[in-house]
């Protein structure tokens, strides 16, 4: 593990670096940026030998001279250290351009220590082979990753995302502390192994428990609340990386936890297939809902986390019913999509940054027109879209692909695995319908049309550092989609470290159908852009005349006679009507000459709603009868310590 080591020195000393550099700018963010790119270039490289070898890697360091510290990686941490490296890797890239203000140049170069304190706790966390390492990790990961959100702090709406952000962390962190105490209790071992010798009630208490706290960190309803505030508030190549990858670490530790419990329960897949198609729906309506993009991809993140939860509970459910296919099928299909969502996701949220920095608007109505001024942003977005839509040949489709088909191997088993199995694939089909009409919104209204404002007219893209990620990212959604095999590989050989206790399993067949299915779509979208180049050569010596149309008694067009992503929208929220509560602002109009008016709506979160009546009202009011508490008189503080200690001896 000395290269794994190495690349996290070398990420750490990127981070380092730029604070001793801040007053020269522009160096510091080329060494910042240099010193993290390498560092992750060193541990994909290692990660992807890691993924193949058949043995695993293991290292202790003693800890406060009392713990130890414990690392190891296998099949299952290497393949989630491949889009942690990889999607670092072009976000750092990202940032050369994107944060481009030297009047914050301090601010930047603690933006790059805090990236780094990311990249590397994300990295020992999957790769924590006790509590006590776990723990101190996801802490960081936690801590450094609420900084980031907050880099726009003198902003009342950053510094709240933040904090909602950081309630949460640390309430799901509770939750997983809770899971880890039961472990302790009954097992008296820090170690994950010594969750499999618990009783099988205190396993499902646990495993709920867990599945709470890592929920949370994975943005599953409806544990979500803090993301769509905190993923828009934060640098777009940030959201990218917590999108992409960090909620991603949420999978990891639901995963790692079945695994390190070893008993499949029933109960344990039927919880994620449900979840997952509560997060799934939910979540895409919302994001369907949106005006602002960032928070629209926000909440699509929290769909695309229940297609995952979806797979895995298919998987679960496999395994419990004695169908190692059905197993294989889920698990293997739910890691792809983890991989395939770190693509687009991160290539959709850069895509949004560098929209909103060209134009200073989040707000998707403001917008239009983009394609003529910005052609590689758009045409990446629109990749982007149609893979996070699921269509061939992108790689989107590979994941949900083999998550439909151990779907339909659990239509054969009875009773509630028959009923879970064919919602989760009406479930699939509904979200992929919301998904699409979701990314037909946003790339017709802000790359389509005509421009709604005047900073959408004067936009433009001349940053390369900002593009290049971008067509990086593009070009993997057809390559991954139409020769999966690559991918798929890295996804059976992270399922072999779920220890299934089944032989080899022959998959090839699907993997054969998903290739035909992905190929047969990509010579069709050959076929097409054919036509049109034969179209373009046909065409090029001839004179185009350009004259208007008939116009229907319209002869004065205005940009304010196109469609609004709200108005595109509004037919599919309203049918969503009792989880969507739409609030609406306009006065009535009046008069025979009716007064210049307005109209503005939101769309209210369910479970935000009723999260703020439910706990954060009471709790709010409970705190306020308790100020008289803090009188401002050291005496009394005293006094409270001494108390609170006279009623701890009575317990310890």
């Amino acid at each position: 593990m000395e290269a794994f080591f190495f690349s996290i020195g070398v990420i750490i000393a990127g981070g380092t670096l730029p604070l001793m550099l801040h007053r020269h700018f522009t160096l510091m963010k080329t060494v910042g940026v240099l010193s993290i790119s390498a560092g992750c270039l060193i541990g994909l490289t290692n990660s992807l030998f890691q993924l193949f070898r058949p043995e695993t890697d293991a290292v202790s360091f003693k800890y406060l001279h009392a713990f130890s510290l414990s690392f190891v990686i296998d099949g299952l941490s290497a393949f989630f250290l491949v889009p942690v490296f990889f999607v670092s890797f072009l976000a750092a890239l990202y940032s050369f351009h994107y944060l481009n203000t030297p009047e914050k140049s301090f601010r930047t170069a603690a933006s790059y220590l805090f990236f780094s304190l990311l990249i590397a706790s994300m990295t020992l966390v999957v790769t924590a082979a006790n509590i006590i390492t776990f723990m101190l990790f996801w802490e960081i990961m936690s801590l450094s990753s609420f900084f980031l959100v907050v880099y726009d702090y003198h902003k009342i709406e950053t510094r709240k995302a933040g904090y909602l952000y950081f309630v949460f962390s640390h309430a799901g962190a509770m939750l997983i502390l809770s899971a880890f105490g039961l472990m302790y209790g009954f097992s008296g071992s820090f170690g994950f192994d010594g969750a499999a010798i618990l009783p099988e009630w205190v396993k499902i208490v646990v495993f709920v428990l867990a599945f709470a706290g890592f929920g949370s960190k994975a943005g599953v309803f409806p544990f979500h609340v803090w993301l769509p505030h905190a993923h828009p508030a934060a640098p777009s190549h940030i959201s990218a990386v917590m999108s992409g990858v960090m909620i991603k670490i949420g999978i990891y530790g639901i995963l790692r936890m079945y695994v390190a419990l070893n008993y499949h329960a029933p109960l344990f897949g039927e919880i994620l297939v449900i979840a997952g198609m509560i997060s799934g729906i939910l979540g895409v309506v919302y994001a369907l809902a949106q005006q602002d993009i960032k928070r629209m991809l926000a909440y699509s993140s929290i769909e695309n986390m229940g297609i995952i939860l979806i797979g895995l509970g298919i998987g679960m459910i496999g395994m419990s019913s004695g169908n190692p296919l059905m197993a294989v099928l889920g698990f293997a299909g739910s890691l792809l999509h983890v991989l395939n969502h770190s693509i687009f996701k991160s290539l959709l949220f850069m895509g949004a940054g560098i929209v909103i920095k060209k134009t200073g608007t989040h707000s998707i109505d403001a917008l239009g027109g983009l394609m003529k001024k910005m052609r590689i942003t758009g045409m990446t977005f629109l990749i982007g879209s149609l893979a996070i839509s699921g269509l061939p040949p992108l790689n989107g489709f590979v994941g949900e692909f083999f998550i439909y088909l151990g779907g339909f191997k659990g239509v054969g088993l009875d009773k509630l695995s028959f009923v879970l199995s064919l919602m989760a694939i009406i479930s699939l089909a509904v979200i992929g319908g919301l998904a699409l009409a979701c990314f037909t919104k946003v790339v017709g209204v802000v790359f389509q049309g005509e421009p709604r404002s005047e900073s959408a007219v004067k936009a433009d893209e001349k940053e390369p550092m900002m593009l290049i990620p971008m067509v990086v990212l593009a070009a993997l959604c057809p390559i991954i989609g139409v020769f999966p095999k690559a991918v798929f590989l890295m996804a059976i050989r992270g399922v072999s470290a779920l220890n299934l206790g089944y032989g080899r399993i022959p998959f090839s067949p699907f993997l054969e159908m998903t290739e035909n299915i992905s190929q047969a779509a990509a010579v069709f979208l050959l076929i097409v852009f054919c036509m049109l180049a034969l179209r373009f050569f046909l065409y090029r010596q001839k004179t185009i005349t350009r004259t208007g149309t008939w116009g229907c008694g319209f002869t004065r067009p205005t940009v304010k006679m196109q469609y609004t992503g709200s108005s595109y929208a509004r037919s599919i929220t309203d049918f969503f009507k009792p989880v969507t509560a739409l609030n609406e602002d306009h006065p009535a109009v009046q008069g025979v000459f009716p007064a210049k008016t307005y109209y503005s709506s939101h769309a209210r979160d369910i479970a935000e709603r009723y999260m703020e009546s439910v706990f954060v009202h009471p709790v709010l009011f409970f705190f306020d009868k308790l100020r008289w508490i803090q009188q401002g008189d050291i005496h009394p503080y005293i006094g409270y310590i001494l108390l609170a200690i006279v009623i701890l001896l009575f317990f310890v």
